[in-house]
């Protein structure tokens, strides 16, 4: 399979890729960005100058495929890294060091930045179990199908002052076998200046009470103006939107533009990437699980809302022209048959997607009713209990027309999550799935016995009962996930499982700390 370019670039981001960028390259530092098939964001560095950058570019640069989670057994573990050229990108300056350095100070103008596709070493051609390589082979099924993809994200994250890990005798060891440990562990410590009690809290943010806190309240306003400043001016991402979310304790929301389909996967690592960098320069910390404030003796109650990652997306034919989810004559929601046939699959596939979309234990303490994240499997125009929404913000504008899957979070593989969601909703497309009638109701508030009567169904309740739903429902998938890929993913997400099993919260919070 040939691939395309990554997507269509705008003309100010092609400036920005490497023909842009080649003319001032003498020698410099370049920084390759891949992904592990669970979603984290890896990076290695190498040396270029004129004489090896277009060798680099072409033959690209060996890497231990079993020491990266998912790839590789060690007895066949030599891959490579090979650019992909049109993701060049100067790396901020400013987050080479918290502070002001003679690092920064040496190499801060040298180093460049560039995400790579992963493929086998000794020319056995690219990597089935490379997250990239999904969304690239999606996107090619759609276009021999002459249609192209738009995706929005809305990542949602926390930005906390810190997190503290507490454990009596000073002692750290959050692996440590409990049951064989008498001592006492204590309640991980989220540390906010927004949040009641805190020595450095003016003005607190009540719970469930942070949505577009306005600037005496908001702790975070100069940060995420850094955060968009720097998306826009080295990686050309625009962002549309940037506001404090309905959490207290620093919850941040901020949105950029719809783009194709493995562009936004990028967009959504690169994001988080920068996210967290700015956290650290501002001695803070960034975390993206989906559920980090809650109460395990009162899940219903307690915490606050957690961070999910909302994903809109919109079908177009080949050309770009024309939005196949609009319909002028659709009087509910301008959503035309073609648009619900897609939330039929959406529908149909919803507890098997869960496993990819919600893909931590973590995952389902957000997946509760009460705290604005989906649970129950139904669609409507504007409606935010249900899993599947149509915004209808605007009227007569075939642009914006998109369906809105509420169920990811942001601890998910964006590349995994969108090739899984524009799986299902093709799938939808194909066998002409009725998603049955759109659901005006506000679904918390229902009685069950309403509910079953309506035929809604929850999402799964657990990582395990997903994984289980993953198990008997894959087919659907195959069109752009292997089966080796497939099999590691549920392999090292049972894994998971095993090794969450008895454990305490703060160990629970330390493994997913950093997704």
């Amino acid at each position: 399979m040939t691939f395309r370019s990554n997507s269509a670039l705008e003309p100010e981001e092609k400036e920005q890729g490497i023909d842009g960028i080649k003319m001032i390259i003498d020698t410099g530092f370049i920084q390759l960005r891949y992904t592990d098939v669970l979603g984290k964001f890896l990076a290695k560095y190498v040396f270029g100058n004129k004489e090896t950058f277009d060798s680099f570019f072409k033959d690209g640069v060996g890497v231990d495929g079993s020491s990266v989670k998912g790839f590789a057994s060690i007895d066949d573990s030599d891959m490579l890294l090979v650019p992909d050229r049109s993701t060049v990108r100067i790396f901020p300056p400013s987050l080479i060091s918290s502070e002001r350095s003679q690092l920064s100070s040496n190499y801060s103008n040298k180093l460049f930045a560039v995400i790579a596709d992963v493929y086998q070493g000794f020319g056995k051609g690219r990597l089935v179990r490379d997250p990239r390589y999904v969304s690239q082979r999606m996107e090619e099924f759609l276009i021999e199908n002459n249609l192209t993809c738009q995706i929005g994200p809305e990542v949602e994250c926390f930005v906390f002052d810190n997190i503290i890990f507490n454990h009596k005798n000073n002692n750290n060891n959050l692996n440590g076998d409990r049951a064989k440990d008498n001592s006492e562990y204590r309640e991980p410590q989220f540390v906010s200046v927004e949040g009641y009690g805190g020595d450095c809290c003016k003005y607190p943010i009540r719970r469930k009470g942070g949505y577009d806190a306005p600037p005496f309240q908001d702790s975070l306003l100069e940060f995420r103006f850094d955060v968009a400043d720097i998306l826009r001016k080295y990686y050309s991402i625009h962002v549309t939107s940037l506001n404090h979310e309905v959490a207290s304790c620093g919850q941040i929301e901020i949105n950029f533009m719809h783009s194709a389909l493995t562009n936004a996967a990028d967009r959504v690592q690169i994001y988080k990437d920068v996210v967290r960098n700015v956290a650290r320069k501002y001695n803070k910390v960034a975390n993206f699980m989906p559920k980090p404030l809650f109460d395990k003796n009162d899940p219903l109650n307690g915490g606050d809302n957690g961070s999910g990652m909302h994903t809109s997306v919109s079908l177009w034919n080949d050309s770009s022209t024309t939005n196949i989810f609009y319909d002028s004559d659709d009087y509910y929601a301008e959503l035309s048959q073609i648009g619900r046939y897609f939330i039929g699959g959406l529908v149909e596939h919803a507890h098997s997607l869960a496993a990819i979309v919600a893909p931590t234990i973590n995952s389902y303490h957000r997946l509760i009713p009460g705290f604005e994240a989906p649970v129950y499997i139904a669609w409507a125009k504007g409606n935010r209990s249900a899993v599947i929404r149509i915004p209808i913000n605007e009227r007569n504008n075939a642009k914006s027309k998109h369906i809105e899957f509420r169920a990811p979070d942001p601890a998910a593989n964006p590349y995994l999550a969108f090739s899984a969601i524009v799986a299902a909703g093709f799938d939808g497309i194909k066998k002409t799935i009725d998603p049955g009638s759109p659901t005006d109701e506000n679904i918390y508030k229902m009685s069950d016995a309403k509910r079953n009567s309506l035929g809604i169904k929850s999402l799964p309740g657990s990582l395990e009962e997903s994984l289980e739903s993953l198990k008997s429902d894959s087919d659907y998938l195959k069109k752009c996930f292997h089966d080796e890929l497939l099999e590691t993913y549920m392999v090292l997400k049972f894994e998971e499982l095993a090794e969450a099993r008895d454990k305490s919260i703060a160990q629970e919070i330390m493994l997913y700390y950093d997704v």
